[in-house]
């Protein structure tokens, strides 16, 4: 799948939010989606880029994309994990 065709069923934007809120609000959002679809989130905490990822891996899910998109902002495009 290449990055222009991956389409994240939500998006959430949580710059200028620091750790752990970064983790809990994507968490939070994660919910919110079926298994199998795509939630893209926005941050642009450092600490976030690699404790985001690591925290939804942990939780199962699989990470599908971390990307620098400005100077400052990073896109975390997470896969939610199928229930069962």
């Amino acid at each position: 799948m290449s990055e222009d065709k991956i389409e994240a069923k939500k998006k959430i934007d949580i710059r200028g939010e620091i750790c752990p809120y970064t983790f809990i609000k994507s968490k939070l959002a994660i919910e919110e989606i079926q298994g199998g679809q795509l939630l893209e989130v926005t941050v642009n905490h450092l600490p976030a880029v690699e404790n985001v990822p690591r925290s939804m891996e942990n939780e199962g899910h699989e990470i599908v994309l971390v990307r620098q998109e400005t100077a400052s902002d990073w896109k975390i495009i997470i896969r939610k994990k199928q229930e069962g």
